[in-house]
């Protein structure tokens, strides 16, 4: 069963005293062969789960570093079909990092083929625009083809509505950390501890915490109240001007998250420094 990869990462990362890292890259940007030769890289600096991003040329809940490589990738010819082909290459190739796909409901509404994407060999889906009282169709569908419909939840989720979320939920919670769009933020909300907390309490599945992580800092501090750091924007940015600073910046985070689980929230974070090529 595939999606079995994403459980195995996060039992893994336990097994390690320590927090799973999630990076998030838009597939095609700037081509699909960059993104194919990427992503095994990303695995290899530690990143446990890569989020592949589906351009979209209406992506509502990105800032303007996603949605900037949305639009360089489809520049280049990127479609939801050739994305899945990347994957299949992937996949055939012996890649077997877990990958889950992000994309916007249209996407997946013009492909119509649920048995497509579970062929590929992507262990799981977060669509941000399905709402929670549409989404128990899309999970049964998606859960009988052996993948996993990520839930996500925001710092606006009701109690009773996060409870319900969390006992769905399967393979982790992405629980967003700050209202709006995407982008790396220089601080973070202070309620936002204890409202992963909370989140943690009620889920079934592990807590990921995305959106406006920008620094290693950042993400230790945070990895002591999550069980997974997901990255994105501070990435997306870092790959459009030099990979291999990307790529350190990969390492620096995987390092940052070494030992989080057992430690205390007050401990002072450690200072990383990139070293890049470029």
């Amino acid at each position: 069963m595939s999606a079995s990869r994403i459980d195995a990462a996060f039992a893994r990362a336990r097994a390690e005293g320590r927090a799973a890292l999630i990076v998030y890259v838009c597939a095609g940007d700037p081509s699909l062969d960059v993104t194919e030769a990427l992503v095994p890289k990303l695995a290899s600096a530690g990143a446990d789960i890569i989020e592949l991003g589906v351009p979209f040329s209406d992506p509502m809940a990105d800032g303007p570093v996603i949605q900037a490589a949305s639009e360089r990738a489809l520049r280049s010819g990127t479609s939801l079909r050739k994305v899945l082909a990347m994957i299949a290459r992937l996949r055939a190739s012996g890649a077997d990092m877990p990958l889950a796909l992000m994309s916007y409901l249209n996407p997946i509404h013009a492909l119509g083929d649920l048995d497509a994407i579970a062929r590929a060999g992507v262990d799981a889906l977060i669509l941000p625009d399905l709402p929670y009282d549409e989404s128990p169709p899309w999970r049964e569908a998606i859960q009988e083809r052996e993948m996993q419909l990520i839930p996500l939840a925001a710092p606006t989720t009701a109690p009773e509505r996060l409870a319900a979320i969390g006992e769905v939920a399967r393979g982790f919670l992405y629980f967003v950390s700050v209202t709006g769009v995407t982008g790396a933020r220089a601080e973070l909300p202070s309620e936002l501890a204890s409202q992963l907390r909370a989140a943690r309490l009620v889920s079934r599945a592990p807590v990921a915490v995305g959106f406006g992580i920008d620094s290693p800092a950042q993400a230790r501090v945070l990895a002591v109240h999550a069980d997974g750091v997901i990255v994105g924007s501070a990435l997306v940015e870092r790959l459009a001007a030099c990979p291999e600073a990307a790529l350190t910046f990969v390492r620096s985070l995987a390092e940052a998250l070494s030992g989080t689980r057992p430690i205390a929230s007050s401990e002072a974070p450690p200072v990383h420094k990139e070293a890049p090529s470029c």
